[in-house]
């Protein structure tokens, strides 16, 4: 097992990061970032990836996507590349090859965090994961919102991945309400991608202004933080501490969901982007606020991960187990 080659990537909508996997132990090394727009196709990016390793024809490739599996393919979104396993097997030779959404490699690399990797927001305090049986769920936004959920039972580890992003928006005050009712008439649905995304955060800016009957420039996500910290744009201030406030909900509302009683792991850019301002956003009072069960969230750790490559972290960990399967 030590001679083979084991490839990895986590492909988004604009770049793929590809890196060789550990073939003894969960990790990965030489990491490079490559840009989608830069080849026709993934196995192209493979073979220049390789290439410029001067590595051997890979063993087994294990692929993490920003998209659905639908029958072993993957249509990323925002990008135009479909993976499909069948295809990239035949390319490369191979019969080990394994295709996930973004979210399932994340949930893969949760045992794997050391406690560095991860980072606290408010209480309780965190505490390692059970060794033979844990519930998690893990929650991130970014160009869009994905969620998943991992269980182990025994040396089992189940991952649960769906499309948790795209469930219905629920209001949970007033304000909150106006902003779904100014949002309905832009969108058919209003979904919680809508609000909590670098989209969302737009949307949510775009409300209170018109809610508040103002008549302003629209701001991308980048320029609404920039614009919210002391003594700059009230209304970015506003859309900022709401839109944490929406992911504090959302992320409590998936934690009921999944029983996620050992812990909810919050990824994706915008949280690793901005610690502080979620640490310091009403995100954790959001997510305990569940009526007759603040006292059950109250016990659930919520984490983020600051480890510069999870998503290649979990797919490592796949590669291994398809490698010695």
């Amino acid at each position: 097992m030590a001679d083979k080659t084991l490839l990895i990537g986590d492909i988004g909508g604009t770049n793929a990061r590809f890196a060789l996997a550990n073939p003894e132990r969960p990790g990965f090394h030489d990491a490079m970032t490559l840009m989608c727009a830069d080849f026709a196709w993934a196995d192209d990016a493979i073979r220049h990836y390789l290439d410029e390793l001067s590595a051997d024809s890979p063993d087994v490739i294990c692929l993490a996507a920003a998209g659905p599996v639908v029958e072993d393919t993957v249509q990323i979104t925002n990008n135009h590349w479909t993976l499909n396993a069948a295809d990239i097997a035949a390319d490369f030779g191979i019969d080990a090859v394994r295709l996930m959404n973004d979210f399932e490699a994340l949930a893969y690399s949760i045992p794997h965090l050391q406690s560095e990797d991860s980072l606290p927001i408010g209480l309780p305090v965190r505490k390692p994961l059970p060794e033979d049986l844990f519930n998690v769920a893990i929650i991130g936004p970014g160009t869009g919102l994905g969620a998943a959920g991992l269980i182990k039972r025994g040396p089992i580890l189940v991952p649960v991945v769906g499309e948790g992003g795209h469930v219905g928006f629920a209001p949970k005050s007033q304000i909150q309400v106006e902003i779904l009712s100014a949002l309905r008439s832009k969108f058919d649905r209003v979904s919680i991608e809508r609000l909590v995304s670098g989209s969302g955060l737009e949307n949510i800016y775009w409300a209170l202004t018109f809610i508040h009957g103002e008549h302003r420039t629209q701001l991308s996500a980048k320029e609404i933080f920039a614009n919210g910290g002391e003594g700059g744009d009230p209304r970015a201030a506003e859309a900022i501490h709401m839109f944490f406030e929406i992911f504090g909900q959302v992320a409590g509302d998936l934690a009921l969901t999944m029983g996620a009683v050992d812990g909810v792991y919050l990824a994706g850019g915008i949280a690793k982007r901005y610690p502080e301002l979620l640490q310091n956003s009403g995100f954790r009072n959001a997510f305990d606020n569940k009526g007759r069960y603040r006292s059950y969230m109250e016990r659930i750790p919520t984490l983020l991960i600051t480890h510069d490559e999870p998503g290649l972290l979990g797919s490592a960990s796949c590669a291994l187990e398809l490698s010695s399967s």
